[in-house]
């Protein structure tokens, strides 16, 4: 069995809330009038128009940190995946996902194979696997651009994704180096 050679350079969480926080308090002050460069840089702008722009901004900073997060959150998966078949425990999940990288190796799918394994043969909450699926279909539809209405059932922001991730990261018993929260 080949092994996968882990990067070390996983995104903690927890550390990229702070991160999100920073750019949004970032841009706040960017936006404000207390900001060295707010005249010269929205000179002639009403400050309606200026709000616009701020929440244009953040709005766009949320998507792309709950694109991180949930990418994060993958990662996680993947390497529990990878840790349970290198492993070989005995466990219901490692045997399955064993059974699954006999036939699949690295190419497993996340939102199918891998969270039916958990689904099937461990007691972690239906409700929770399906809350991912769903995200998943989310993460999808800002990876590849947007281009498309999405029908996703519920709305989705950095904070319900960064909610879902901590709930996920609590419930699951992932196996080696995960993005912690705190």
């Amino acid at each position: 069995m080949a092994r996968v050679a882990f990067s070390k350079l996983n995104v903690s969480i927890a550390e990229f809330a702070l991160h999100h926080s920073d750019i949004e308090e970032s841009l706040r002050l960017y936006f404000s009038p207390n900001a060295p460069t707010f005249g010269a840089r929205f000179f002639g702008d009403l400050i309606e128009e200026v709000n616009e722009k701020l929440e244009q901004r953040l709005a766009e900073i949320d998507m792309a940190s709950a694109l991180t997060v949930l990418s994060a959150l993958e990662a996680a998966f993947r390497i529990d995946y990878l840790q349970r078949c290198y492993r070989k425990e005995k466990d219901p999940l490692s045997r399955a996902f064993r059974d699954l990288h006999k036939r699949k190796q690295t190419r497993v799918r996340l939102e199918t194979e891998i969270f039916d394994a958990w689904k099937e043969n461990t007691d972690v909450e239906a409700k929770l696997i399906g809350d991912l699926r769903s995200a998943f279909k989310f993460r999808h539809w800002l990876a590849h651009g947007r281009y498309w209405e999405p029908k996703f059932g519920r709305e989705y922001d950095f904070v319900t994704v960064y909610g879902l991730a901590a709930s996920v990261l609590s419930s699951f018993p992932l196996l080696g180096p995960s993005a912690e929260m705190p």
